[in-house]
């Protein structure tokens, strides 16, 4: 598929007359688009329900525009808590999947009224003398062990995942949470991780609904949700063809039908909790080429580094480039597009076929919006840079400044330096 940016170099020269590059930037009516399409794509489930894996994207200006379509939130630590209080969200808008749990993370999931997905067989009695009861609704984190294949094809390794209950863990945990007092059962899974196929949904549907079955009928409990969680992934290479929600969302209908309905389920609920697929490809990092360097290889250094997008620095990961301005000049020139902290590997693209880059280009970096800003850090005393929002009506609003050296000495308010920069 071809890779166009959502903005352009005209653009681009506007809005840095006011917000300065690195930024990263989101594009509004890509992300309504998407969340309207998932939302259909599970609308025959009466009980659906999307849990934004906050992670991916922590930012309250577009978590705000997911719940305008019913999303609710999917939270792994306090302050993930903290920013769904904030923004107002209650109760079964939020899912606490966390694992290795500290106590006061279970307090506040309960005090918020937060659905509570355990990840190992331990933390029942941990939650029940951390909180002094377990809930009546509850959910438990399955790992099955082994290979995640899709007919030939591994996926994933959850056998060599830190996360979730074994199988044998899992029926006695539903027995021990139900002599506790827990009424309404949830089973939670995530077996690949960013996967490009329409097959992966309905092959774990397949394998949860048969599981949940199988749970009801031995253990009496009573199974109110299916938590496929996230694993739905996105194209990042351009010769690769996107995931279709419409038909991933008809084909766990069919297994839900074949499966579930037959044993007289046909009331549970399907969540899911995507992060990457929400907000992955509707997000840029804007970048301006400030150097141009002739060794052994060719270099564009840019102003952002890997302290504004990890990815390819800590995991290889494939990032498009597009030279806004230059979209139709031919890729006749090798580079490494690298920034600027003291690591070889703070690297956007090595041995890149793009177009000749001058200084003064701007770069725009496909794909940041999830798992892009979230992961950024503070090494070499880089600081982070804002994030902005492209309106549906070509506006631009800043939804979070860029940190100012302030913010990085904040926290040494115990040392001299903090009070000079009072």
């Amino acid at each position: 598929m071809e890779k166009k940016a959502f903005v352009t170099k005209e653009m681009v020269e506007e809005i840095v007359k006011k917000y300065p590059t690195p930024f990263h930037i989101y594009d509004e009516k890509g992300i309504r688009e998407n969340a309207k399409a998932l939302k259909d794509a599970f609308s025959w489930n009466k009980g659906y329900k999307e849990y934004f894996a906050v992670k991916a994207t922590p930012n309250p200006f577009l978590i705000n525009i997911l719940h305008e379509y019913g999303c609710g939130t999917d939270c792994s630590s306090y302050t993930e808590l903290m920013l769904s209080d904030a923004m107002g969200l209650k109760g079964e808008d939020i899912m606490f999947s966390s694992n290795d749990t500290p106590p006061e993370e279970f307090e506040y999931a309960a005090k918020l009224g937060a659905t509570i997905n355990l990840d190992d067989i331990t933390h029942i009695d941990f939650l029940e003398k951390t909180i002094g009861y377990i809930p009546e609704t509850i959910s438990c984190r399955y790992n099955p062990g082994g290979y995640f294949s899709i007919a030939n094809s591994i996926m994933d390794n959850p056998g060599d995942a830190k996360y979730g209950f074994t199988t044998e863990q899992l029926f006695e945990g539903f027995r021990i949470l139900k002599s506790k007092g827990a009424k309404n059962f949830g089973i939670h899974a995530f077996l690949a991780s960013n996967t490009v196929t329409n097959d992966y949904y309905p092959e774990l549907a397949k394998q949860l609904f048969e599981l949940a079955v199988k749970l009801e009928k031995e253990t009496g409990c009573d199974i109110k949700f299916i938590n496929l969680s996230g694993g739905i992934g996105i194209p990042y290479k351009p010769d690769q063809e996107g995931n279709d929600i419409k038909v991933i969302g008809e084909r766990v209908h069919q297994v839900y039908d074949e499966i579930l309905v037959p044993a007289g389920m046909g009331d549970v609920a399907i969540y899911t909790e995507l992060g990457r697929f929400m907000m992955g490809p509707y997000g840029h990092l804007v970048t301006k080429a400030i150097h141009v360097k002739h060794t052994h290889k060719e270099y564009i250094g840019v102003d952002a580094c890997a302290a504004n997008l990890m990815r390819p620095a800590m995991y290889g990961a494939y990032h498009h480039i597009t030279v806004l301005g230059k979209e139709d000049k031919p890729l006749d020139h090798v580079y490494d597009i690298t920034g600027s902290l003291c690591e070889n590997n703070d690297k956007f693209a090595i041995d890149r076929n793009l177009p000749e880059i001058e200084i003064g280009d701007y770069l725009a970096i496909h794909d940041t919006g999830a798992h892009g800003f979230a992961m950024g850090y503070n090494y070499n005393g880089r600081l982070w840079s804002s994030e902005l929002l492209l309106k549906e009506d070509g506006s631009v609003q800043l939804i979070r400044r860029a940190q100012e050296p302030k913010d990085y000495f904040a926290t040494f308010d115990c040392f001299p330096i903090y009070e000079k920069l009072k």
